[in-house]
């Protein structure tokens, strides 16, 4: 496969879907639009955010920069924020995994789920306080389902009106401390947390990020200065490289790094099991919902990562083995580093016959119904140890 055919305009990850025309009535634009907007710039939408996801950049530039370098994201992921003495109660009630071991300034991978045992929400949790929370969730509904499960409790949910940056890449703490200044501590590692001062203005920080890189994320407040924050870190960044991208860099990383996105890759039906998420379920924790249905769900992992040589994996095309429709793509795109098409798998059921479906062999058909060899992974692509975000491994 050429790794220039049409992918350094504009990735997979971009060109996949209908392109169409649509109104910003009851949709949010960013506040940061003004800084990057051009006739070229194609937005998507999630949690009802416009999102840059294309801008006719050179994606596979930018994709290396990111690897090499660092760059500035403007991001529609929603913080919501819980707050109260019963703040642990309820988060304990609703996510599958122990939230009161959670320490001060840290943050920690969160996933709720339905009575039924198939997954409802994920993000990241943030302990700010010993009763005071952020979790930055995933595309849709999940505050009103924390509302109703805080009935008699004292405890609050409510939406800070956050828009959050993400500066990734292996210079990103450079920009950091640029724009800091002398705030951030020697140990601020993988998953903590802060509240640190842009410039005169206090947020919140993150050492999280959705491309398997060293980053972090910025979330801002309804009365932020939200153009002078940007004008600050492209000031102090400048000497370390930071530029502006869109989405479809981050996207093409993001996949290579194994990194779920809900209501696509996790689709509503499924289990955490079913999504290789078993590791963030503890059925040790006196109650949950959900955990009655996990207790007796089947464990099997059905999605997995595939290589393929001769075509790049696109949502929908269709898995094959032995002549049957085994699974289907979830999303796909070239990878740059592995020089391969990749994509998410998911399968129908547990293999029959064989060990299991890591490391078979199955028929990928592309959108003309041609035939491609394609090889069954595990996640993530590259680093399932996550050396490259902790910053222990180099590019």
């Amino acid at each position: 496969m050429n790794k220039d055919q049409n992918i350094a305009k504009r990735s997979i990850y971009a060109a996949s879907h209908p392109i169409v025309r649509l109104n910003s009535f009851r949709f949010e634009q960013s506040p940061f639009i003004e800084k990057y907007v051009t006739d070229d710039t194609l937005f998507a939408i999630y949690c009802n955010r416009f999102y840059p996801l294309n801008m006719g950049e050179n994606v596979i530039e930018s994709y290396w920069k990111l690897r090499q370098s660092v760059l500035l994201y403007d991001v529609p992921e929603k913080p919501l924020e819980i707050k109260g003495p019963d703040a642990v109660t309820l988060l304990e009630r609703v996510f599958t995994r122990r939230i009161a071991t959670l320490k001060i300034w840290r943050a920690r991978y969160a996933i709720a789920c339905t009575a039924e045992g198939t997954v409802l929400m994920d993000g990241v949790l943030i302990r700010i306080a010993r009763d005071h929370f952020w979790y930055v969730k995933a595309n849709g509904e999940f505050e009103t389902w924390l509302k109703a499960h805080a009935a008699g409790l004292d405890v609050k949910v409510t939406d800070p009106h956050s828009r959050v940056l993400q500066i990734q890449g292996p210079k990103s703490l450079d920009v950091l401390s640029a724009a800091a200044g002398e705030q951030v501590p020697a140990t601020f590692g993988y998953f903590h947390a802060g509240m640190f001062n842009f410039d005169g203005q206090e947020l919140l920080v993150s050492r999280t990020g959705w491309t398997g890189e060293v980053g972090f994320e910025i979330y801002c407040r309804r009365n932020t200065d939200h153009h002078a924050l940007w004008d600050h870190l492209f000031t102090t960044g400048r000497p370390a490289g930071l530029e502006f991208s869109s989405a479809s860099s981050m996207g093409i990383r993001r996949i290579e790094a194994g990194i779920l996105d809900y209501g696509t890759d996790i689709e509503p039906d499924m289990t955490p099991y079913a999504a290789g998420l078993g590791a963030f379920v503890d059925l040790s924790k006196p109650d949950f919902i959900g955990r009655s249905a996990l207790q007796t769900a089947d464990k099997t992992c059905l999605l997995f990562g595939l290589l393929c040589e001769t075509a790049v994996p696109m949502a929908g095309m269709t898995v094959q083995m032995n002549d049957r429709i085994v699974g289907h793509i979830q999303i796909g795109e070239w990878s740059p580093t592995l020089e391969k098409g990749i994509g998410y798998v998911r399968f129908y059921a547990p293999a029959e016959g064989v060990s299991g479906w890591l490391d078979q062999t199955v028929t990928l058909f592309d959108q003309d119904g041609n035939p491609h060899v394609a090889h069954v992974v595990s996640l993530p692509f590259f680093d399932p140890e996550k050396r490259i975000p902790r910053g222990l491994d180099p590019i």
